[in-house]
């Protein structure tokens, strides 16, 4: 079920706090997990299908996806200064942390409690991405012809074990043009 996003558009501020929320707040990846949670089920700024459809279009850019998904939604939000919001956001306070970390870190590296400790947070955001992953397979599940592109692409990769670069350099335009032919065809949804 789509949800519709009905808060107001927020402050340029307001963009910056919650990304630097979720920078700070989430640990060992599963970033986007932790968005979808932050900017469609609990603030309702976007969508569900606007947030997928923003994840696929960052994961589609080179750089850090969650980073490229920051400005795509500050964009969304505000425009530029909210995609440039975004991007501070998502960026500069969880480095300040992190620097702060390795020097911290660089003390307490033969620790067996922190290694079992960032092991159970890697485990964590895992699900967190299984958890995003599995819904976009969904909405991509409700048509023949992105489920048969997603399930091209899977065995491609994991079964077939074909580089990467090459699937994604097969599949996404092609997944790129079959959306474009629908969307010129009748203004149907990919």
């Amino acid at each position: 079920m789509t949800q519709t996003a009905t808060a107001p558009p927020p402050s340029l501020w307001a963009i910056f706090k919650a990304f630097s929320k979720i920078g700070l707040t989430s640990f060992g990846g599963g970033l986007s997990g932790w968005m979808m949670r932050e900017f469609v089920l609990k603030r309702a700024w976007i969508t569900e299908e606007e947030f997928l459809s923003g994840l696929a279009l960052a994961q589609s850019f080179p750089g850090v996806n969650v980073v490229n998904l920051a400005i795509w939604i500050g964009f969304r939000l505000r425009g530029g200064q909210g995609a440039l919001m975004g991007a501070l956001g998502i960026v500069v306070p969880p480095m300040a942390v992190a620097i702060g970390l390795a020097a911290l870190f660089s003390e307490v590296r033969d620790s067996h409690a922190l290694h079992v400790v960032l092991a159970g947070v890697a485990a964590a955001a895992v699900g967190l991405s299984l958890q995003t992953g599995i819904r976009a397979a969904r909405r991509a599940a409700r048509q023949v012809v992105p489920l048969l592109v997603m399930t091209v692409t899977f065995v491609a990769l994991f079964l077939l074990r074909l580089p990467l670069l090459w699937v994604v350099g097969a599949m996404a335009p092609l997944s790129v043009g079959i959306a474009y032919l629908r969307l010129r065809a009748g203004g149907a949804r990919p």
